[in-house]
């Protein structure tokens, strides 16, 4: 792992990361793993165990990582293609740095709200199983030990999860059997559901909606990775262990116990084990939030003030300010608000995947450039994708029909499609990428590829 590691701790934020510091891919599938294994998984699974029937909650698994995997795999792509992440690469893919600034933003946003929020939820537990600290100084040193990873780069995040993803499904399994010793897997997979019914629509809309924002943000990973087939397997391997092995355990634990509280029941159980299974499987999300957070921001301040801030030193301060907040009780009463926030992010993934396989209207600009060269500017303003993408977002969130994450994916790619076909997405401005002198020379339009 070595060989791969990043030469420094900025990893590559506002450039490709070159060939010789991308990694194998199984080391980014156990990060992919890392992310679909969360506790948040678990508790899927316990929701869709609690209102549906064991074969109806496996369609709905099936379902939903379909969907996942296909949008996962095709903005996978083109991070691993171009090196880039998310936010950067979307310049190039439909948004220009308008409102790949936006995005950057967006992403920062949510991505430390959930840190913060995620961090709060892991020092309950801490606090519950070791009360000699309150639960907002478990909440602060929780936070800041993962600041502390995410501030050294992916080579730190990706030693952690190698340690931290077998430790997890070790423990993982100890509970899940502790639990299940005394039933019949037979009574558990005929069992009717306890609570109320949930319909196969909505169960497969649960399942994906709970990582179409992972989807979207999906570059900032892949680009390291090496090959398609790389993000292909690494999607594959993720989903299937994430989805089945995770959240199928917690089907059966619903249908056993009658009850999806099924947090509370494994710390009564198995104790302290119960809180280390929390604080493990936060980590091995909240890792990413922050990267991702840090990356988002990162883009924001070089496309709206022309500054290239050091991702170690944002990521830094996003770390403490979301810890802090957490540990204030703050970022609980934000939920609603992140929770619309994140009806904005499906239609970032439909827009990029028409723009980069389809239209193509700044391919070129992303192809010509040699190696890890960076193309020299970027479209500034690209005003129809911003009306897609909100009237997507929009429609997601208020038309009560079908899958409303997928609703906003294939509705923005549907309009961004067609809309490019007939030659009206157009880019107005240039801004050049040397952060030092970027400049607004919006008198030029710049048409790119037709």
């Amino acid at each position: 792992m070595s060989k791969t590691a990043p030469r420094d701790a900025d990893d590559y934020s506002l450039s490709r990361v070159p060939r010789s510091a991308r990694y194998h891919w199984f080391l980014i599938a156990v990060q992919r793993f890392g992310q679909l294994s969360a506790l948040s998984q678990f508790l899927i699974g316990a929701t869709l165990g609690f209102g549906m029937s064991f074969w109806n909650a496996f369609l709905a698994f099936t379902f939903g990582a379909v969907i996942l995997e296909l949008v996962t795999i095709f903005t996978g792509i083109i991070g691993m293609k171009q090196g880039m992440s998310t936010s950067v690469v979307t310049r190039w893919t439909g948004f220009g740095t308008v409102g790949s600034a936006i995005i950057g933003l967006a992403i920062g946003i949510s991505a430390v709200g959930w840190f913060g929020i995620q961090s709060g939820v892991s020092a309950d537990g801490l606090a519950l199983i070791m009360p000699f600290l309150p639960s907002w100084a478990w909440s602060l040193i929780f936070g800041i030990l993962i600041t502390l990873v995410v501030v050294r780069g992916i080579g730190s995040m990706q030693w952690i999860a190698n340690i931290t993803v077998p430790i997890f499904m070790v423990l993982v399994g100890w509970a899940v059997i502790s639990e299940l010793s005394s039933h019949a897997i037979s009574d558990m997979i005929a069992a009717a559901p306890a609570g109320e019914p949930i319909s196969l629509v909505a169960g497969t809309t649960i399942v994906a909606g709970s990582f179409m924002v992972g989807a979207v943000i999906c570059p900032d990973m892949s680009r390291f990775n090496r090959t398609i087939g790389d993000v292909v397997k690494q999607t594959i391997l993720g989903f299937t262990l994430g989805e089945y092995v995770i959240g199928m355990s917690g089907v059966l634990l619903a249908h056993a116990l009658k009850t999806a509280d099924i947090t509370q029941i494994i710390i009564s159980s198995v104790g302290w084990v119960g809180v280390l299974i929390i604080v493990l499987g936060t980590f091995k999300i909240n890792d990413w939030n922050l990267y991702s957070s840090g990356l988002g921001v990162v883009n924001f301040i070089d496309t709206v003030f022309g500054r290239k801030m050091n991702r170690a030193v944002v990521t830094g301060i996003l770390g403490v300010a979301g810890s802090l907040l957490a540990a204030a009780g703050i970022l609980g009463k934000l939920v609603g608000f992140l929770t619309i926030l994140g009806v904005a992010f499906p239609p970032i993934a439909g827009i990029m995947i028409a723009e980069y396989f389809f239209v193509k209207k700044w391919r070129n600009d992303l192809e010509s450039t040699k190696g890890d060269e960076f193309p020299a500017a970027a479209p500034r303003f690209v005003p129809v994708t911003l009306i897609i993408w909100a009237a997507a977002s929009i429609g997601a969130y208020f038309v009560n029909w079908g899958i409303p994450s997928i609703n906003a994916v294939a509705s923005a790619f549907l309009l961004y499609l067609a809309l490019g076909k007939l030659g009206l997405i157009r880019g107005y401005g240039t801004q050049l990428n040397n952060s030092s002198e970027n400049k607004d020379t919006s008198t030029h339009h710049l048409e790119g590829q037709v």
